[in-house]
C-alpha cells in the first residue's frame, strides 16, 4: 500500500522530535486511517510510554486494537486465563529474601470511634504500623529515635535528664518521598492515635472560619490523647507572615502559634505536633521557636532497601518474570518513592500494549522495566537545585546542615 507525501513528511518529523506527542499522534490517526493499524499502534504505544495520562492517545489505543473490521479482536479472557496461575508472581530472589514493605504503601486504617459522640468532623485514625514497617531510611529511624520517640517512651530517664516534650518536629525533603507514612509509624510506636490535616482540610473562605478549624482540630486531638497530629503542607498553612501581611492567612498563622502554645501546656499532655514541608524556607520562623517545631528532620528520596522494598510492592500483584529488583533499586538512585511507582506502571503498560499489538498474554519482564527507565527521570532534581541554593546561603544558625551533608556527599555541590 503506497504511502501518502503528508505521512512521509510526518514520520521524518517524528524521527527528528521523537518526544512530540501531538505530533506523533497526528501521524498514529493517519496511518490508522489509511489502513496502517500495527504502525499506528506502535506510534499510539510510544506515546503513551511518554504521557500515560493522555487521554487522546488512549482513545486512538482503543480504536486501533478493536476496528469495527478486524478479522479477530483481542481476548481479554483468554490472557487472564493465561496469566491466572503466576499471580501473584514469584521473585528472583527466594521468599525468605523478600523485600520489606515500602515508605509509601497506605494500608487502611480502622477510624477510631471516640469522636463521633461530638460530631467532630476530623477523622481520628488508630496507629497500626510502625517504624520496623518502613523499609529502609535507618538514617531517618535513628534521628526521630534520639530527637522524638526515646524521651517519650522512658518518662522517668525523661525527668533524671529534664528532658522536655516540649515541641514539635518538622519533617521536609523532596516531595514524593514518605513523610506522611513516617509520621503514621511514629503514632504506631507511641500507641497513639493520629490525625492527618492538609491546608485543604483547614481553609476556608469565609472570615473567622480557618481560625475556628483549627482551634477544633486541636481540641479534637487533646480529646483523643494521645494523639499524633500531623500537619501536613505546613509551609502553606504556617507561612511566613511577612509575605501574607494584607491577607486573612496572616490570622490563621496566629492561631496556629496560638494552638502549638497551648499543645505545650500541662493541661494538653499526650498531643504530640508532626509536621512535613517540601519548603521549610517558606514557614514562618515563629514557628521555628523553641517550643514550637524546634526540631528538623530530613527525609531524603529513599535507599536502596527502601528502593527494593517500594518496587516489590508494585509488582507483586502483577504477572512479572526475571525482575532482578536489586539491579533495579541500584539503577533507581535519587528515586522519590512516587517515580518508583511510576516505572512499575510504565513497565507494566509496555507488556500490556506488546500484549495487545501480538495478541498474546506476556509477562511483564526485566526488559520492560529497563526500557520505561530509559525514559524516566528523578523528580527530585528540581528540589534540590532549588534546595542547594537555601543549605549554602541562607543556612541561618545550621538549620541545613544535614542537608549540606547530603548534597556533598552526593556531589551536587
Amino acid at each position: 500500500m503506497s504511502e501518502s507525501p503528508l505521512i512521509t513528511s510526518l514520520r521524518t518529523a517524528v524521527e527528528a522530535a521523537p518526544d512530540d506527542v501531538p505530533l506523533r499522534l497526528h501521524l498514529a490517526q493517519l496511518l490508522l486511517d489509511a489502513g496502517h493499524g500495527q504502525d499506528a499502534i506502535a506510534h499510539v504505544a510510544a506515546a503513551l510510554q511518554r504521557e500515560p495520562g493522555n487521554a487522546d492517545a488512549q482513545a486512538l489505543m482503543g480504536r486501533a486494537v478493536a476496528p469495527p473490521a478486524a478479522p479477530a479482536s483481542y481476548d481479554w479472557k483468554l490472557a487472564e486465563n493465561e496469566l491466572s496461575e503466576v499471580v501473584p508472581p514469584a521473585f528472583v530472589q527466594s521468599e525468605e529474601a523478600a523485600a520489606p514493605p515500602h515508605p509509601h504503601a497506605h494500608p487502611p486504617l480502622a477510624a477510631d470511634g471516640g469522636d463521633s459522640d461530638d460530631g467532630s468532623l476530623w477523622e481520628v485514625e488508630t496507629g497500626s504500623i510502625k517504624l520496623a514497617d518502613v523499609g529502609g531510611m535507618h538514617e531517618v529511624k535513628e534521628r526521630l529515635e534520639a530527637a522524638f520517640l526515646a524521651p517519650m517512651r522512658n518518662p522517668e530517664l525523661r525527668k533524671l535528664y529534664g528532658k522536655s516534650l516540649r515541641g514539635g518536629l518538622l519533617m521536609y525533603g523532596p516531595p514524593g518521598c514518605g513523610k506522611t507514612y513516617i509520621a503514621r509509624a511514629v503514632a504506631g510506636e507511641l500507641g497513639a492515635r493520629f490525625m492527618s490535616v492538609s491546608i485543604s482540610d483547614v481553609l476556608d473562605m469565609w472570615i473567622g472560619s480557618s481560625e475556628r478549624n483549627l482551634r477544633q482540630l486541636f481540641e479534637t486531638a487533646r480529646r483523643n490523647s494521645p494523639c499524633v497530629l500531623f500537619l501536613d503542607e505546613i509551609d502553606a498553612l504556617g507561612a511566613r507572615r511577612s509575605q501574607i501581611r494584607h491577607t486573612g492567612m496572616r490570622n490563621t498563622v496566629n492561631q496556629l502559634l496560638t494552638e502549638l502554645d497551648g499543645v505545650n501546656g500541662s493541661a494538653n499532655e499526650g498531643v504530640f505536633v508532626l509536621a512535613a514541608t517540601n519548603h521549610p524556607w517558606d514557614v514562618d520562623t515563629a514557628l521555628r521557636r523553641p517550643g514550637r517545631f524546634d526540631r528538623m528532620l530530613l527525609v531524603l528520596p529513599p535507599d536502596q532497601p527502601a528502593r527494593e522494598g517500594i518496587l516489590h510492592h508494585h509488582l507483586k500483584d502483577r504477572p512479572v518474570a526475571g525482575i532482578d529488583l536489586a539491579k533495579l533499586a541500584k539503577r533507581t538512585d535519587g528515586f522519590s518513592g512516587a517515580d518508583l511507582q511510576h516505572l512499575c506502571e510504565s513497565g507494566a503498560e509496555r507488556a500490556l500494549l506488546d500484549s495487545v499489538r501480538t495478541g498474546r498474554a506476556r509477562m511483564i519482564e526485566m526488559s520492560d522495566l529497563l526500557g520505561a527507565l530509559d525514559h524516566i527521570r528523578p523528580s527530585t532534581g528540581p528540589w534540590f537545585t532549588s534546595a542547594r541554593n537555601v543549605a549554602q546561603f541562607a543556612n541561618e544558625g545550621g538549620a541545613y546542615d544535614e542537608l549540606l551533608a547530603y548534597l556533598k556527599r552526593k556531589k551536587m555541590l
